[in-house]
């Protein structure tokens, strides 16, 4: 029972620094994408102000996608605290360890994520 403490212990941790460190990246793009907001037509020319609002929405998406990252972080926390971290949610099978660590926030195993896969891109 001590190692399933300790590779939960480890993985909590990696948990903790892969949200700490999706954090400061959506803060530091976050502060890139307001920079744009305020530009002067008159200077630039409307080419360059489109290419800004480009590099914006792009941001804007990246942050959006590091956010739900930061949910999925949380969620396995949260799993971790109740004993079910590292159980499939379909299945009820135990998630792989080698998936665990490449994707310590996955739901789902190996298996049952590739049905959803398949179901959702039919």
């Amino acid at each position: 029972m001590a190692k399933k403490s300790e590779e939960i212990k480890a993985f909590r941790k990696l948990l903790l620094e892969r949200r700490a460190q999706i954090r400061g990246n959506v803060s530091q793009m976050g502060e890139q994408a307001l920079k744009g907001t305020g530009q002067d037509f008159s200077v630039d020319h409307m080419a360059d102000y489109g290419s800004d609002n480009y590099e914006q929405e792009f941001t804007l998406g990246l942050i959006e996608n590091e956010q739900e990252v930061l949910r999925e972080i949380d969620a396995a926390l949260d799993r971790i605290e109740d004993g079910t971290f590292g159980d499939c949610e379909v299945c009820g099978k135990k998630i792989q360890k080698a998936r665990l660590k490449a994707i310590p926030y996955a739901r789902l195993c190996l298996e049952c994520k590739k049905k959803e896969e398949e179901r959702t891109s039919t």
